[in-house]
């Protein structure tokens, strides 16, 4: 078990990602708790998203920034060298040709820092909203 130094939180994992103390209430909060590297790479991701799905709301689940409109639509998370986008497993069947290049698993999509590109991301995204495909 590994314990973090911070908050006292004991993980099986050593050096375990997680927050210390509260979780942030909005996506905004979310990407500024991050490593500043990584935040212009986020920022990017939520404004495609926004743009994407206007009609959708913004909120936490899972402690993800998260799409939501009556259900989760897709879901974004920081991790140490990517970040995980997460639309579903079948969009990522649905899409498999295209994400190629990306490490994927299950609902699950990696990527890399420096590497986003939003047409797809927005591609994505516009089509597990259309076809109620979702997280």
């Amino acid at each position: 078990m590994w314990k973090c130094p911070k908050c006292g939180k004991e993980f099986k994992n050593t050096n375990q990602s997680h927050y210390c103390g509260d979780k942030p209430k909005t996506i905004e909060e979310y990407i500024l708790c991050q490593d500043p590297g990584k935040q212009a790479d986020l920022f990017l991701v939520r404004k495609t998203l926004q743009q994407a799905l206007p009609d959708a709301e913004e909120r936490i689940s899972w402690s993800m920034p998260t799409y939501w409109k009556k259900h989760n639509i897709l879901h974004f998370a920081a991790a140490k060298a990517h970040i995980g986008f997460y639309p579903g497993p079948d969009a990522v069947a649905e899409f498999k040709e295209e994400l190629q290049k990306y490490k994927t698993d299950k609902g699950t999509i990696r990527i890399a820092y420096g590497n986003i590109d939003t047409d797809l991301i927005q591609k994505i995204a516009l089509w597990c909203w259309e076809t109620g495909h979702h997280a």
